[in-house]
């Protein structure tokens, strides 16, 4: 008999997922080019693509500098000029948008779930112009697609790898609690803690044991959040939560906190070799190595990928707002390598993790939005 997991708390606007057509699957991790190949330069296009990031910029490790890695990508594969405007506040993104719609831009990439209405907005006003928003989709409540047709939205079941991750983290766990916390409640930042949580508690059906999540409730659907106006970029915010879950026993932290997640790695790594920490959106092995030694694994999104590919179809006339959802059926969405915890994540696990992928693709396993 099938048993089936079913993971709620992802954006609504993943509800969508069955009718996005995915882009080639990204063999790679998204932080570095496959195989350190060169690619040679394209010619050059009169075509303008355009990022727009939101606060925490575009060199905080996680998802801002992964999406621009999709810009520079198009810069160097189809030869596309290129422009960016980098947020240092929430005020910034509608008068950063409009700059670069200003600047002749053809498409405009937005970065992250803050600059939905921001975005929507754009769009609606330049019918022209194309735009695309990683993190965000649009819906009604029947989960149909409502975005304008030059408005494309970009998301990823994080849930998927999570639960990979949550279930690794408790096989690794010597106190039977693990943590994790986020920068704001938002579902971009959720879908990872809730799948976590659920990935801990089929660890403990399927092993007997009683790992406890420390700074998420599935029941409540709430959870430790960094407090403050800014919280993305509140370094010492993030590890001072972190802290307080290491202080109440856990031994390994997830943090979903973009630039401030990091205070989180800092945590585990002040622990002496106590505290294991993981990362999210990119391969934490590769775009934090002073942390590489307490890094464990990443839950990660292809958004490089996806960002190319709708600057891709934008140059060639086939953008449509045909949402995106990356999952670990496409590879939009992955659990990374294990790295130096490769002899530290046993055998067993490691057979286990290959089932439960196999099985949340072939939906024995239900990861929802």
């Amino acid at each position: 008999m099938k048993k089936s997991i079913v993971i709620s708390g992802l954006a609504a606007a993943l509800l969508l997922a069955g009718c996005a057509t995915p882009p080639p699957a990204n063999t790679a991790a998204p932080s570095a080019t496959a195989g350190g190949a060169t690619t040679a330069a394209a010619p050059a296009s009169d075509f303008t693509a355009c990022m727009v990031s939101d606060a925490g910029g575009f060199d905080d490790k996680s998802f801002n500098q992964t999406s621009y890695k999709g810009l520079t990508d198009a810069v160097a594969q189809l030869g596309v000029k290129q422009n960016e405007a980098q947020s240092k506040t929430t005020s910034d993104f509608a008068t950063n948008i409009d700059q670069m719609v200003n600047a002749g831009c053809n498409i405009v990439v937005t970065v992250g779930f803050m600059l939905g209405d921001a975005t929507l907005a754009a769009a609606k006003a330049n019918p022209d112009v194309d735009f695309a928003i990683v993190d965000f989709a649009y819906s009604d409540e029947s989960g149909a697609n409502t975005a304008p047709e030059n408005l494309r939205g970009l998301v990823f079941n994080t849930g998927e790898p999570a639960f990979m991750a949550g279930y690794t983290a408790a096989s690794l766990s010597q106190t039977g609690k693990v943590g994790t916390f986020g920068g704001a409640k938002i579902p971009s930042v959720t879908a990872f803690m809730e799948g976590y949580a659920q990935g801990v508690k089929y660890h403990n059906e399927k092993k007997g044991t009683s790992v406890e999540v420390l700074g998420w409730n599935s029941e409540s659907q709430d959870g430790q959040f960094i407090p403050g106006a800014s919280p993305f970029e509140d370094l010492a915010g993030g590890k001072r939560v972190a802290d307080t879950l290491v202080a109440q026993g856990a031994d390994v932290i997830l943090p979903v906190a973009g630039p401030a997640g990091e205070g989180g790695l800092q945590a585990a790594q002040a622990s002496g070799g106590k505290v294991i920490g993981m990362w999210v959106d990119t391969d934490g092995y590769v775009s934090m190595p002073t942390y590489k030694s307490i890094i464990a694994t990443s839950v990660g999104k292809a958004m490089d990928v996806a960002v190319f590919e709708a600057i891709k179809a934008s140059k060639e006339d086939s953008f449509s707002n045909e949402v995106y959802v990356g999952t670990l059926e496409n590879e939009g969405a992955y659990l990374a390598p294990f790295h130096d915890f490769e002899s530290k994540v046993s055998a067993e696990t490691k057979a286990e993790l290959e089932q439960i992928k196999a099985d949340i693709i072939a939906g024995t396993i239900t990861v929802e939005a």
